[in-house]
């Protein structure tokens, strides 16, 4: 009876479904798919013949290599710090363009911070190599100009994460705030009115409405980042570094293409991906249960 009223309502609504279509390709081919080829890191990849099963062989090797805990370590390093500088930004921006009462100020505003998010890795990196160059680029032309010495940010292990950090921060904040502009957007305007009627000001305002109609969101949108702390970001990180700074930024996604796709280690690399895998869903559960159980709220 379900399956028939399916049909029937694929039916009537076949031309979003039509629509929805490239989207469930992309997750079934890219996503669903390669799950069964997660087996590969219970074996022994073979060329010819059929490959050999090892149990967790793979996996004993990937604890006991000190290379691993160091780009693990790298990981868990760059995702705190884009969650803890990165995460409240999004919502900060939202705030002040939903104060913003010039609606050609707001969509100027929106436009210019949503654009970094449509460009690629190759070309944020070649901005901001250019802008942090140590001769011409323009933060230290500015830092010359008070006659504070330049700083070459690209190849100093001090500072290339704070790159990583400043980078991603400048690409994602504005995109990731519609979200919360949409859920501000659903807050009922008499809410507002009764709260200007009592004499409430637009900070009192936004701390007793605006935030808590945004608690629901931010929670959801924090446990399903958190479901993806171990991607660092390898489109960022392979596309920044260089020599003088893989010590600190060489992340388990480099890693793992390194040891795969350079080195041909297909089974070792499916077990580091594999891990990474399991530590996110673990992550995700574990997050959505504190949220439920001290807050009521969490994804479902």
């Amino acid at each position: 009876m379900k399956i028939k009223k399916l049909i029937k309502r694929i039916r009537e609504d076949w031309v979003l479904y039509l629509m929805l279509l490239p989207g469930i390709t992309y997750f079934i081919v890219f996503h669903i798919v390669p799950i069964l080829g997660m087996k590969l890191a219970f074996q022994d990849y073979r060329i010819i013949g059929d490959n050999e099963w090892v149990g967790l062989k793979h996996f004993k090797v990937l604890m006991d290599s000190s290379a691993f805990y160091d780009v693990l370590k790298n990981t868990i390093i760059i995702s705190t710090m884009k969650i803890i500088f990165i995460f409240p930004i999004p919502i900060i921006l939202s705030l002040l363009i939903s104060e913003v009462r010039s609606g050609r100020f707001r969509k100027y505003v929106q436009a210019v911070s949503y654009l970094p998010h449509f460009l690629s890795w190759v070309v944020i990196a070649g901005v901001w190599i250019s802008f942090l160059h140590p001769a011409d680029g323009g933060f230290n032309v500015i830092r010359n100009f008070f006659q504070l010495p330049s700083i070459d940010f690209m190849t100093s292990k001090e500072h290339i994460r704070w790159v990583l950090v400043f980078s991603e921060m400048w690409r994602s904040a504005g995109w990731d705030s519609i979200l919360y502009i949409a859920a501000i957007m659903k807050i009922s305007p008499s809410l507002y009115e009764a709260a200007k009627i009592d004499g409430a000001s637009s900070f009192q305002q936004m701390r007793y409405i605006t935030l808590p109609a945004l608690l629901s969101t931010v929670i959801t949108i924090f446990i399903l980042n958190l479901g993806f702390f171990m991607n660092a970001g390898f489109d960022q990180v392979f596309n920044m570094s260089n020599d003088s700074v893989n010590s600190v930024i060489d992340i388990l996604d480099t890693y793992v293409y390194r040891i795969g796709i350079l080195n041909g280690q297909y089974a070792y690399a499916t077990a580091a991906s594999l891990f990474k895998g399991v530590v996110g869903i673990v992550l995700i559960l574990g997050t959505h249960y504190l949220s439920k159980k001290y807050t009521g709220k969490g994804v479902w």
